[in-house]
């Protein structure tokens, strides 16, 4: 009842076929707040709170994490829907 509550939620979302408009989301959520928010189409952090502001300045200027979030929309929100879609869109 009296504690702290951190989660972190990411999507895909697509509407087109070939998954070309593709987007990557993925909340960093602390107490039911949104702190901070990496967005594939903005192609950056950011930040919603003090330190969802700060962590957002240092995750942006750091190479290897917009590496890692570039991956994640090519390799998991692009591999999973195409493996769905050949599951489930693709049927007649």
């Amino acid at each position: 009842a009296n504690g702290y509550y951190f989660s972190r939620w990411n999507k895909c979302i697509h509407s087109s076929h070939d998954l070309s408009d593709m987007v990557y989301i993925d909340n960093y959520i602390f107490n039911k707040d949104v702190f901070i928010q990496y967005n594939s189409t903005v192609g950056q952090f950011v930040g919603y709170t003090e330190l969802g502001v700060h962590n957002a300045e240092l995750w942006n200027k750091d190479p290897n994490k917009q590496q890692e979030m570039t991956a994640q929309l090519e390799g998991y929100c692009k591999h999973n829907a195409e493996i769905r879609q050949t599951a489930i869109a693709d049927k007649t």
